[in-house]
């Protein structure tokens, strides 16, 4: 049986089309992936930002069952009892935090001294405990056989040479920290006027987004955008309010045990308790340590502390305030945790969970997709 010739130039024109459509999506894809990973960092704020502008809406929007103002009074009302309180809790206790923090930190720098000299002791290579501070093994041979220079000699001047050389440290680490404040203070500049933009007026992005989508898929992309939205809505209320009972547990606690730097100990654990199953590790070896300061059984009930803070967070708080809003494996979670800090590092590990929340709702839409779809397919 021979096939039309005009029904073989149509066959051939769908196949070149269908090539030509599957090698710009992958060479769209593929760039994509590179823009993704060259700009992790800004798409990561920026992501941030997003968080934060749902949060403010959804406290708006729990602000609007109660009273019927508009949308902008709201969001005025909430924001302000936000910058209200911070400034409440630096004006009583900033001078408490700075303090703290100080004791803190020259605390753990103590027990980490320690802890390597006891390894040491029993024949344990401590080497990892200089990471950070480690230098090559040629510049420290280089060090060992140049010469010091010799001071200059009393009542004289230093050499120009010795000069140039301090200035220029001096400005270089003045240039630095300089650097590094302006960074840290226009992130927080970003992810704050993001995310007041983004509450400000949640209507206009959404309509943007589905702008975006194919006409066709407006329907299905406006299901996912909603479903998006309100499981992350949920979440951060979730997680704040376990957030502040982590904090106000752990601090009441070391208060009562009476270690040393509670107050900023609780406010450290309840901040890393936005970040699932790392951030209460870190919190739990941080609070031991500086307990350990106070001796073996302050140090032992501050870890007793720390488990029933953790198990009142894992087996209390979130599954009774999360059961309807992520519902994501434990393992699964650990696992995209690890990958995302290990490629992104801090900003993935912070952010795994809502990235992992996001991938979930939309597979979870496809699925019920194809599970509806097949009954379908199949009668027709």
């Amino acid at each position: 049986m021979s096939i039309p010739a005009d029904e073989r130039s149509r066959t051939r024109s769908d196949l070149a089309w269908a090539i030509t459509v599957g090698g710009i999506g992958v060479v769209l894809f593929t760039a994509l992936l590179v823009f993704t990973w060259y700009f992790a960092a800004t798409l990561l704020l920026i992501f941030t930002g997003m968080l934060l502008g749902v949060g403010l809406n959804a406290l708006t929007n729990a602000l609007g069952r109660r009273v019927r103002l508009p949308h902008p009074v709201r969001l005025a009302i909430v924001c302000g009892a936000l910058a209200v309180m911070l400034a409440g809790v630096a004006y009583l206790g900033g001078a408490t935090i700075a303090e703290q923090a100080s004791v803190l930190s020259n605390t753990i720098k103590s027990q980490i001294s320690h802890v390597r000299s006891f390894l040491e002791n029993h024949g344990i290579d401590t080497s990892f405990f200089d990471i950070g501070n480690a230098t090559p093994a040629s510049t420290t041979a280089a060090s060992e056989t140049a010469p010091a220079p010799s001071p200059a000699p009393h009542g004289q001047l230093p050499g120009a040479g010795a000069l140039a050389s301090s200035s220029g440290a001096i400005v270089s680490q003045t240039f630095k920290l300089l650097l590094g404040t302006i960074s840290a203070v226009g992130n927080i500049f970003i992810v704050l006027f993001l995310g007041l933009a983004f509450a400000a007026q949640p209507s206009i992005y959404h309509d943007g987004l589905l702008f975006l989508a194919p006409a066709k898929h407006r329907t299905r992309a406006t299901l996912i955008i909603d479903r998006i939205g309100e499981t992350l809505e949920r979440w951060l209320m979730a997680q704040i309010i376990v957030m502040i009972a982590v904090g106000v547990v752990t601090w009441i606690g070391l208060a009562i045990i009476g270690i040393p730097g509670s107050f900023i100990l609780g406010i450290q654990a309840g901040l890393l308790a936005f970040i699932p199953t790392v951030g209460a590790i870190i919190a739990g070896v941080v609070v031991v340590l500086a307990s350990l300061a106070s001796g073996w059984i302050p140090a032992l009930s501050a870890l007793l502390l720390f488990l029933g803070v953790h198990a009142m967070e894992s087996y209390v708080l979130t599954p009774i305030l999360q059961r309807q809003a992520l519902d994501i494996p434990p393992a699964t979670l650990f696992a995209f945790q690890i990958l995302l800090g290990v490629v992104f590092g801090i900003w993935g590990l912070a952010l795994a969970l809502p990235l992992v929340a996001i991938a979930k709702v939309m597979v979870d839409h496809f699925k019920i997709y194809e599970a509806e779809a097949t009954p379908r397919a199949e009668a027709a």
